[in-house]
């Protein structure tokens, strides 16, 4: 039996969703985050290296503002993937899954995060709604946590 071929969140986007700089498959000068539930469906990860053009004020750290983008959006790609699964629904290439937006974000920098080396955020779902996901999150490089988020997402409406 062959392998399913692993899809992530943001490859399941409405075409109108895939323009995100950050995490966005259809923006040609956009990061392309990508991130892939666990096979327990209990949380969501991510794996990215940043370009050093996102340095913080000290040159061999990341910028904290890069720390919170990565949180954004694997925070929202987590949200709706969680929500997609609550409903009882399968998650797979034909999905056409439905889009969180960020209505709040608390970033705890806990240790300067390293240049050069593979990030990877994880995440779990909290708490899950009509409408609204609360997302935890852990940013890793090295094997040490360097960032901790808590995020508050919002389904968004379809006339948004």
């Amino acid at each position: 039996m062959k392998d399913a071929k692993k899809i992530s969140i943001q490859e399941t986007y409405g075409e109108r969703f895939q323009h995100c700089w950050g995490c966005g498959p259809k923006n040609d000068k956009g990061l392309h985050l990508k991130s892939f539930p666990s096979d327990d469906k209990k949380t969501v990860r991510a794996k990215i290296i940043p370009n050093e053009m996102y340095t913080g004020g000290v040159p061999q750290n990341l910028f904290g503002g890069m720390i919170a983008m990565i949180f954004d959006c694997h925070g929202t790609a987590s949200a709706a993937y969680f929500a997609h699964i609550n409903k009882g629904l399968e998650f797979d290439e034909n999905t056409l899954i439905g889009r969180f937006i960020t209505a709040r974000l608390e970033v705890d920098f806990k240790k300067p995060t390293p240049m050069n080396e593979e990030i990877e955020v994880i995440a779990k779902l909290e708490e899950i709604g009509e409408r609204k996901a609360i997302i935890n999150m852990e940013l890793l490089a090295k094997g040490e946590i360097r960032a901790k988020a808590k995020m508050v997402a919002v389904k968004v409406k379809d006339n948004m």
